[in-house]
């Protein structure tokens, strides 16, 4: 998909982020005169309606203040466009995660952020980018979890790896990548099981999963991506900080972006999190993901030439 296309598709996605971020901005700045503590206060509150989070927009407004006195900024023009500079250097951590041959990516998360649909679609684009792609339903404890990615599979067009729901996870992992060898497939993603209340099992489970990944397939670019569902805003962080202590994160997949007016949850997580954003969610359709691009998103966020 060209420039344009990507453009689009992200701007359409932050429909509603930006209905709630970019208009409030606007009318703030719009409407600032002097650039004194009560439009620091204004611009705090819209921030954090964002979902932004507290932290992360006290920074944000520290950054603001400290530039605007070193720059010797009297108009909100300049103010906005230090703002736009601030939060897309705090989001520049994030990068597009170019595939290597061969890569092995698990996805992990809890039950209904949207795991699967996630695994579908980022097949999907591996395909389009002429990859050779399997899937693995490694999520063997959820029912119906193996029939859905097996139809994701066939809408993709690609293998999917599965065993019995209730078999060992790593199990279906290491019939996954003895294949993946065997075809020379260029990605092979997995589906882990969504569990997070015993924490212990769950580090278990990713530790035997990466056990047979290290052992059997030593030459493959392994990834630990953690699927994360935007709507769900400042629980979301907390998400990632659990799942952050128990495994060893490398990268952040923000579904459903489309459905959220939090969508700066994203900045929230860049400056909390050293875990780079790798794509994001932005529709129902199955070639609705994108990588992450800081520019491209803050520019989508908050409407900005």
């Amino acid at each position: 998909m060209g420039e344009n296309g990507f453009w689009a598709k992200l701007y359409k996605g932050l429909t509603k982020t930006r209905e709630s971020l970019a208009d409030k901005l606007s009318s703030l700045f719009g409407g600032a005169g002097e650039l004194d503590d009560d439009f620091f206060e204004e611009l705090e509150m819209i921030l954090i309606s964002a979902d932004i989070g507290a932290v992360t927009t006290e920074r944000i407004i520290e950054a603001l203040r400290d530039e605007i006195k070193k720059e010797k900024m009297k108009t909100a023009d300049e103010a906005r466009e230090a703002l736009v500079r601030i939060i897309t250097e705090m989001m520049s951590t994030s990068e597009p995660y170019e595939p290597k041959k061969p890569t092995v990516i698990l996805i992990v998360g809890v039950n209904g952020v949207g795991k699967t649909t996630v695994i579908g679609k980022l097949g999907n684009l591996y395909k389009s980018e002429g990859l050779s792609v399997m899937f693995a339903a490694g999520d063997t404890f959820r029912a119906a979890a193996v029939e859905q990615l097996g139809i994701w599979a066939e809408r993709v067009g690609a293998p999917c790896v599965k065993h019995q729901e209730g078999s060992d996870s790593a199990a279906v992992i290491f019939d996954a990548v003895r294949s993946a060898k065997a075809k020379k497939t260029d990605v092979l993603i997995c589906d882990t099981a969504g569990r997070l209340h015993n924490k212990h099992n769950l580090m278990e489970e990713l530790r035997k999963i990466n056990s047979v990944i290290e052992k059997e397939y030593p030459e493959a670019d392994r990834q630990v991506w953690l699927a994360l569902d935007a709507t769900t805003g400042q629980n979301a962080v907390a998400q990632a900080k659990a799942f952050a202590a128990v495994s060893g994160i490398n990268g952040i997949v923000l579904n459903k972006m489309d459905g959220t007016a939090k969508g700066g949850i994203v900045i929230s997580i860049c400056n909390e999190m050293e875990i780079p954003v790798r794509y994001i969610g932005v529709g129902e359709g199955i070639d609705d993901i994108r990588p992450f691009d800081a520019t491209e998103f803050c520019r989508a966020m908050i409407k900005t030439a």
